[in-house]
């Protein structure tokens, strides 16, 4: 993967790091897994398997796997990528033009179900506090879910 490096992130853990620019709309990395159907994906969700990305109506994909480097991408409250399902495969997208030595976020776009439980440190100043999906956000500036931080 000669566009992109894996090294350790101020968001979280291990970050991808643009090696080269991007400009808006092109494919960054695929998000890979295995396919899973939708009964296999609830349990693994109940378990903690927080790599689940919804494929149709009957499967899902589990990037769990070592061999999905995508599964580094680190959440940010204002991402530079966007996932999207493209012909039955998960792709993430730059949102506008990246710089080499940035690195690829996307919003992990998470619901309002149990959100305390995932602690967002993006440092973004739209940042929330917490991972939730773009459209959420302003429910926990003004409060609507119960409060922010």
């Amino acid at each position: 993967m000669s566009s992109l490096s894996f090294r350790c992130s101020p968001i979280h853990g291990i970050g991808a790091y643009a090696t080269q620019p991007f400009r808006s709309g092109d494919r960054v990395l695929e998000y890979v897994g295995n396919k899973i159907t939708k009964a296999k994906s609830l349990r693994l969700c109940a378990a903690n398997n927080e790599y689940i990305f919804a494929l149709d109506d009957e499967f899902d994909l589990d990037g769990s796997v070592k061999w999905n480097l995508a599964r580094f991408l680190n959440h940010s409250c204002d991402p530079n990528c966007e996932a999207e399902r493209i012909g039955g495969r998960i792709w993430i997208l730059a949102l506008g033009d990246i710089a080499p030595d940035e690195e690829i976020t996307f919003n992990y776009g998470y619901d309002l179900e149990d959100y305390r439980n995932y602690p967002c440190s993006c440092g973004s100043p739209v940042c929330v506090g917490f991972m939730v999906a773009a459209e959420l956000l302003d429910c926990l500036r003004h409060g609507a879910a119960g409060g922010t931080r």
